[in-house]
């Protein structure tokens, strides 16, 4: 493979292991208000409940 291929493989491998740290870094430092994470649980449980009650009339 050329010079040039090599140059250009190790940049895309470069700029790939780059964003994946920057992502990596990002998610960490991302906070949710705590009025935010109460509605997502509210209706996290609200959907488990739907799909409990219809589990429980489609059982046999």
């Amino acid at each position: 493979m050329p010079v040039t291929g090599w140059i250009i493989l190790l940049l895309a491998l470069a700029l790939i292991l780059g964003s994946l740290f920057l992502l990596r870094d990002s998610a960490n430092s991302m906070h949710i208000s705590e009025e935010k994470m109460k509605k997502i649980q509210e209706r996290k449980a609200e959907v488990e409940a739907e799909e409990s009650a219809e589990d429980r009339e489609n059982w046999p």
